[in-house]
């Protein structure tokens, strides 16, 4: 599993109705993409759940490396770049997924927290403290996926940043966690969700 997501911010009296008409004319485009797990067609507007700005962000979930980069490179982004030159794509590497208790509905709003890997202290120099602290992450994703409303939580690292990123997919509006970015969904592309790694992905 793999995640990825770019962000458009917008001009703060942008229009938000021509990305919902975008995604209603097109966003069906990748119901069925081989390789693609999940896209959430996420934004942010200006004033609403706390966002300072007006801002297009799918987030995508891969279950083949592969089939990304050839939507990358190869024929799918290119739509992206010719109406709002090349994004900056932010990528993660998987660590768990959970399906949770509205799996079953189409998710409405999402949230993304974003939190720095730290190095913590190693006792004996074994170089596991950092892997045990995302064991204890991994299940606080188990334990948040069964919250009511859930439809998929996501964990996965940067390494190059080192940043762990949860991304969670609600039923209906994300809850205000202190840090969490808040989106709302307008429509989910989810070819190969039931492909997606249940638990940790290794």
């Amino acid at each position: 599993m793999y995640a990825k997501q770019y962000e458009i911010t917008l001009p703060a009296d942008y229009d938000m109705r021509i990305i919902r008409k975008r995604v209603a004319d097109g966003g069906h485009v990748l119901d069925d993409r081989a390789g693609l797990g999940l896209k959430a067609y996420a934004v942010r507007e200006r004033g609403v759940d706390g966002s300072p700005v007006n801002q297009y962000a799918p987030f995508y979930l891969w279950n083949d490396t592969g089939a990304m980069a050839h939507f990358l490179a190869g024929g799918g982004f290119q739509n992206i770049i010719r109406d709002f030159g090349r994004p900056a794509v932010h990528h993660w590497t998987g660590v768990a997924c959970h399906a949770g208790p509205a799996r079953g509905a189409s998710p409405a709003a999402a949230s993304r927290l974003l939190t720095p890997v730290p190095a913590p202290p190693d006792p004996g120099g074994t170089g596991l403290a950092m892997a045990r602290w995302l064991d204890g992450q991994v299940a606080e994703l188990a334990e948040l996926a069964r919250r009511d409303g859930v439809h998929t939580a996501a964990l996965a690292v940067d390494p190059h940043r080192w940043q762990l990123m949860r991304f969670v997919l609600w039923r209906d509006a994300a809850p205000d966690t202190a840090g969490a970015e808040r989106y709302r969904v307008l429509h989910l592309s989810a070819p190969g969700l039931d492909a997606l790694p249940e638990g940790r992905a290794w």
